[in-house]
This record gives structure tokens, sequence and C-alpha cells, in this order.
């Protein structure tokens, strides 16, 4: 991404936090090279002419990591390592004002939205027509694809309406054009991220378009994986899995965060959607998409929940055995429906209800991988060291799902982003190993 070595048109971008956040990084990152910008992202040594930190504020650690993220680049801008330093995101988006009186040093704060803003301060020209020409920072094979900004549900845990706003919708023909300029660029992957991919479309004409969106992403030549990520349960269109079982592009894996099953708990969260309507949704998808992988969230602490609750989420859990599993601690933030309730559980009793359930998921998790030895599995390679390949199967998204791990002695055919069939040979908690068996 260099064009120049002149210090005063070097940029470093520093990305914190989700997915989505990445994308906006490297929407940025594209409008400043195209304006004559060397631009790193995420380097490893810093010391550019400006740096411009992309920050999270979802909860209370990312928030802590965003904070003390600022304040060693101011330390590095005080030393005159750093020439300019610019920080943007949803923290900067929440706290803008708080920001500026605490951490001076900042040159400017902008939003999650302010991106043709923070382009004009660094008299960069903002280009409309670049959005669908990412350069994209994860690996060649694979890249995110965000469908939608903001979220109109009113969880009453969740701050991502006061950072991100109101739920947008991608227009269908910006995403298709997208695909396949990232098809174009050798991307075989295409991860779909949204705060509710569900909701796509309902701003535009009152429908849930998803389903026909992905029809037509299904179609564009390259691609040969779609995943959805962060489905929410509430209102799940049907007419989805239909497309799921029709189309193969589409894995067999699906992230519906549920965060919990006890009715009072869930009506306290404001989530929608109880816990026998949650339980019938399971067995339809299961029933529509044999074999699929289900991954999911559970959020412990929050202000009220019970040891009967708790108890109550474990034999669901245990009771589903869910495929992939993620859990988080309740963090009380201020403009959220539930700051008005006593966040009466200590954090020692939130980190071990946590535990506690992923005790739970690792044992679950290794009974099913060990299901898997045996069999075989078109695996797309992400990465290789020196001993070991790394891949995944359909039912796996990068960085947060398993791996297969495969010796990397007498495979030199093999080559990181390409699939692969692959036949499993052992099993751990939460990685596979396996061998080559030929090319797919």
């Amino acid at each position: 991404m260099r064009t120049k070595s002149h210090k005063d048109r070097q940029i470093q971008v520093v990305t914190l936090g989700c997915s989505k956040n990445w994308v906006d990084s490297e929407n940025l990152i594209t409008q400043l090279v195209h304006s004559d910008f060397a631009v790193e992202h995420n380097p490893t040594q810093y010391g550019a002419g400006t740096v411009i930190i992309n920050t999270c504020g979802f909860i209370e650690r990312a928030k802590e990591e965003s904070i003390q993220t600022i304040l060693e680049f101011a330390k590095l801008k005080s030393k005159g390592h750093i020439q300019q330093l610019y920080v943007s995101g949803c923290l900067s988006q929440r706290y803008k004002d708080q920001l500026e009186v605490e951490i001076p040093e900042v040159d400017a704060y902008f939003g999650t939205l302010e991106m043709p803003a923070l382009l004009r301060r660094l008299n960069a020209n903002y280009r409309a027509e670049l959005l669908g020409e990412r350069q994209i920072s994860t690996p060649g094979h694979y890249a995110f694809l965000k469908i939608s900004e903001g979220c109109n549900r009113t969880c009453s845990f969740c701050a991502i309406p006061l950072m991100r706003g109101k739920h947008i919708s991608v227009p269908e023909e910006q995403l298709v054009q997208q695909a396949r300029l990232l098809a174009a660029q050798g991307v075989k992957e295409l991860i779909l991220i949204a705060q509710e991919l569900t909701y796509y479309g309902l701003d535009l004409n009152k429908k849930r378009l998803l389903p026909g969106l992905l029809e037509k992403l299904a179609n564009v030549e390259g691609i040969e994986w779609l995943r959805l990520h962060y489905a929410y349960p509430a209102g799940f269109p049907d007419e989805l899995l239909d497309v799921m079982r029709e189309y193969p592009k589409v894995c067999r894996y699906l992230d519906l965060p549920l965060q919990h099953i006890s009715d009072r708990v869930l009506k306290a969260m404001h989530r929608g959607i109880g816990s026998r309507e949650t339980k019938t949704l399971i067995d339809r998808i299961r029933e529509a998409i044999p074999g699929i992988h289900l991954r999911t969230t559970f959020l412990v602490g929050f202000p009220g929940e019970t040891p009967a609750d708790f108890d109550e989420l474990c034999r669901f859990i245990e009771e589903q055995q869910f495929e992939r599993m993620g859990v988080f601690t309740y963090s009380h933030e201020e403009g959220t429906s539930a700051h008005s309730l006593e966040d009466s559980i200590s954090q020692e009793v939130k980190e071990q209800r946590a535990q506690e359930l992923m005790g739970l998921q690792e044992s679950i998790s290794f009974n099913k991988n060990q299901q898997k030895v045996g069999t075989s599995f078109k695996t797309l390679i992400d990465r290789k060291t020196k001993e070991h390949y790394y891949g995944r199967t359909e039912f796996d998204s990068p960085e947060v799902d398993n791996e297969v791990l495969i010796s990397a002695t007498g495979q030199n055919y093999l080559r990181v982003g390409d699939f692969a069939d692959i036949r499993i040979t052992g099993a751990e908690p939460y990685d596979l190993l396996g061998e080559s068996l030929h090319h797919v």
C-alpha cells in the first residue's frame, strides 16, 4: 500500500474491536491510498507522520483497551515520534466531549459516520465511487461484507444504537458490485456482517431482503462460500432457510446470538422473544438444514439474574449442544435502559458464571469434534507455519471458531487460500487434526 516515503504522507491506521470496525478501516485506507498517502494497517512498529485510531466502545473492557491505546499514542506524540493523532470510531462517537477534555493531545475526534470529515482534515478527497473498491486487510481469500449500518433494536444492555445509529441497509446492487470486485481480487469467502442481518431491507421497502440478497451473491462467480453472522432470533425469516438449503455456497453455519433463555431475563433484556419461541426456532433451523452448525452468544450477570435463571441457562446449553458458543459478562453501560437497574451482581460472580458456561461448552465441543474423526471436509487453508497448515471447514468462521491443523511435512502442494479435501484424524476441544487427501 506504500506509494511515497515522505513522512507527511505516511499514515498508520490502528483498528480495535469487531469486524465492522475493520471494514470501516479498510474503506478509510482505500480512500487515503487513492489520495496518494502511504498507509499501513496495524503495523508492528509505529512512527508515521499521522496515526488514526479506530476505536471500540461496546463494553467496559473494549473501552478500556481503546482509552489505553489512545494514551499510548498520545505519549508517542508528546515525544515527537508521531506528528498528528486522530481518533475515530465507536468510543469517539459516544464520548467525544469527554475525550477532548481528558486527552487533549489528540488533534481531533471523529464519530462512526464522519469519514468524509476526517478525510477533509487530512486534505484528502472523499470519493463515493470507491466504496466498492475496498483494500482488504484480511487474508486475500476471505473478506467481510457489511450489509447494513446501525440497529433499530432496543436491547436494554446494548449501546450499539448510541454509537452506530439507526439501521441503514446498503442497497443490494452496491453489495453485489462489492462482491464482484472482491471476487476479482481473489476473495473466495464472504462473511456477511451487520448488527442484525435479518433486518436487512426493512428500511428500504418494508421487506426482509436477506434471502434475495443471498441468492444474488451466490451467483457471483469466484465466490465459493457465504457465511452469515449476527442473525437476530426474533422475527427470523424462514425464507432464509430455504435459500441456505438450495444454494451450496451458503455455509451450513449461522451465528444466532441468543443472550439468555430465562423468560424473566429475556424480558428485562427487551429481546422480543421468549424461551419457547427460541427453542422452536432452533428446532426449525436444524430440521430445515441438517448438519448446520449454530454459533451463539450468551450474556451472564445481567441485573437481577438469579442462580435459578443461570441454572436454567446451563440446562439449556446442555440440552441444545451448540456447536459454537461465546460468553460475555454484563457491562453496565450508561445511556442504555438497563443502566437504570442496579448492577447488583459482582464481577467475580459474573466471571464464575462465564467460566462455568465455557466449561460446559468445552466438553460439548470436544464430543462433537470426536464425532468428525474419520470423515473428510472441504477445507479452506488460511495460513501456514513451519509445522502446520491451518484451515477451516464451512462450519468455522475465522478468529472465533475451530481450526483444522494439517502437518506441513510432505504437504508442499497445499497452498494458503486454496481449498483442499482434508480427512480428520484427531480431535481436540476446539480444534481438529487432519491430513490432506487431494485438492478439490
